[in-house]
């Protein structure tokens, strides 16, 4: 699959992990979320995604916030819509890892057999948080690999096993299901959390950039 974000150079800056904003599923979302549920779709930010942004691209269409549904308009869970948010980090570099061995604070992960892990940015600064440890996949160049050990702030492991990782690729923590990227309700289900909680808490935390 082709990155949507540009070239970030390892090591030398921009490699935090970034939540990126997709024009073009909020503009074909809006036709599409005619149906206000009560909720304010400009609300804590436009729910993670920047309200000056979202004001911005509907004020485009000539189309107001308050007569549309914010699930359907950022393409949750459910809306049949596309998701607007998805968070990509980037692999820092790989190590192999032994039988036995643990990673990660508590060693609550150790390999089951020989295998190489990644270390990727994104933590539970970015809204990585704990929970996902164990439980759930990112993906790297269109191949799903699980997050394994503590999330830590900043950074997460992931067991790639024999899969020859590039040190830049990027890492898909969730985006659209369609393009066989982890889901939000992937998340939701490993976290307890709503999805509107997810893409609210990644929306204030970690950088956010437009896309096309």
């Amino acid at each position: 699959m082709t990155s949507t974000l540009p070239a970030r150079t390892p090591g030398a800056g921009g490699v935090a992990p970034v939540a990126a904003l997709s024009t073009a599923a909020l503009r074909a979302n809006a036709p599409l979320s005619l149906a206000p549920n009560g909720a304010d779709a400009l609300a804590a930010d436009a729910w993670g995604h920047g309200a000056a942004w979202v004001a911005s691209v509907l004020a485009d269409l000539g189309m107001d916030a308050a007569a549309l549904d914010p699930v359907a308009l950022y393409g949750l869970p459910g809306a049949h819509t596309r998701p607007v948010m998805s968070l990509r980090g980037r692999a820092l570099g790989t190590k192999p890892l032994l039988r036995g061995e643990g990673v990660s604070y508590g060693y609550t992960h150790r390999a089951p057999h020989d295998t190489t892990v990644a270390l990727v940015t994104g933590g539970y600064a970015q809204g990585v948080v704990r929970a996902l440890g164990n439980a759930a996949t990112v993906s790297i160049d269109g191949r799903r690999h699980r997050i394994v050990g503590r999330v830590a702030m900043d950074v997460s492991v992931v067991d790639v096993g024999d899969t020859a990782i590039t040190r830049g690729a990027e890492v898909v923590f969730f985006g659209d299901p369609a393009d066989g990227y982890p889901s939000l309700e992937e998340w939701a289900d490993a976290t307890g959390l709503t999805a509107a909680e997810i893409v609210a808490m990644v929306g204030a935390r970690a950088e956010r950039e437009v896309i096309a």
